[in-house]
């Protein structure tokens, strides 16, 4: 598996190199290409949760599978609640933790267990796909936040000084993962990083995390689950594949009807961008008709923009946090 993260990470890498100049030179949105890739490459990689769930139940002495799925509803509606109520607290939070889960689920070895140290190094790591569209984006970057009336970046804090400390520390931290590895190993963490810095240099906030979150954390991510399912790759490969297809044709088919109803407000590559967005949210097809119909009743109290991206944010904070517990419980509990 090392050797395949570290193939990927060379192609990655040099695929950065390749297409974000000649993207900043001819200022071309491909907002079809990017549908396309979140639906075929985006989706897959959280379509085996109720697995990992049926999974942690047996470890616990359950079969059920509606007490997992009644689970991880619940506490995606708890998030939702808890949002309303404290928009701006959580919304902060579930930067913190999407950086986490990111530095972790990107890191591809093991590293020593020392309390919460492994765990910040991870978020330190992570925080360099926040942190980095912040530093070189930043005005189109804090329009998003605006909507949700998010402003704290916009805070003297976060300077482009205190960006670039927090981003170095990013880079550190790296390195201190890989310490003690191999030069592969060390040469796949700067590799990784540089990856993101190129992208968000070059490319709108929007595409460079698109095309991180497909090809880097979703690739990765499905490589992990291919060779848990199958020690061979090529076996495990069919029986992911085979797992994930169903409900990756049911979502794109929810985004298409989705992409039909918005193109009513908006021109067609409006609405793809949009459905985009929602794409990132909606990883399953139960939580994509929940978004739907929460974009219909917020648009009677939000403008149809504002309703949008609150769905978008909301939602990935509801699926993001009953996630990360799910992976948290079962590395802890299959030890």
């Amino acid at each position: 598996m090392k050797t395949i993260n570290f193939k990927h990470s060379i192609i990655f890498f040099n695929f950065c190199i390749l297409i974000s100049p000649f993207y900043f030179k001819f200022s071309y949105e491909p907002i079809i290409l990017c549908l396309f890739l979140i639906l075929i490459v985006g989706i897959s990689h959280g379509a085996l949760d109720n697995i990992k769930g049926k999974k942690l139940l047996k470890l616990f002495g359950y079969n059920s599978e509606f007490l997992f799925y009644f689970s991880y509803l619940m506490i995606s509606f708890f998030i939702i609640i808890l949002w309303l109520m404290f928009p701006n607290i959580i919304l902060l939070f579930f930067l913190i933790v999407a950086a986490y889960h990111f530095g972790k689920e990107d890191t591809v070895i093991e590293i020593e267990k020392k309390f919460l140290i492994s765990e910040f190094l991870f978020f330190l790591k992570g925080s360099s796909v926040i942190v980095a569209p912040l530093l070189f984006q930043r005005d189109a970057t804090n329009e998003i936040f605006k909507i949700l009336n998010f402003e704290v970046f916009e805070n003297s804090i976060f300077s482009n000084h205190f960006l670039i400390i927090f981003l170095f520390l990013g880079f550190l931290s790296s390195i201190y993962i890989s310490n003690k590895k191999s030069v592969d190993i060390k040469f796949l963490m700067i590799m990784d990083f540089l990856s993101i810095i190129v992208l968000n240099f070059f490319l709108t906030p929007v595409l460079a995390f698109t095309i991180y979150f497909c090809f880097l954390h979703s690739i990765r991510h499905s490589i992990t689950l291919i060779f848990e399912l199958d020690k061979s790759f090529k076996s495990g490969f069919k029986k992911f594949v085979s797992k994930a297809i169903p409900l990756t044709l049911v979502t794109s088919l929810i985004f298409l009807i989705a992409i039909y109803f918005l193109n009513n407000f908006y021109k067609l590559d409006e609405a793809i961008y949009k459905v985009i967005f929602i794409g990132l949210a909606s990883l399953t097809f139960v939580s994509g008709v929940i978004f739907l119909f929460a974009i219909y009743f917020l648009n009677y109290i939000y403008t149809l923009d504002e309703a949008v991206y609150k769905v978008i944010f909301i939602g990935l904070a509801s699926l993001t946090f009953p996630h990360i517990l799910l992976e948290y419980l079962l590395e802890k509990n299959e030890k």
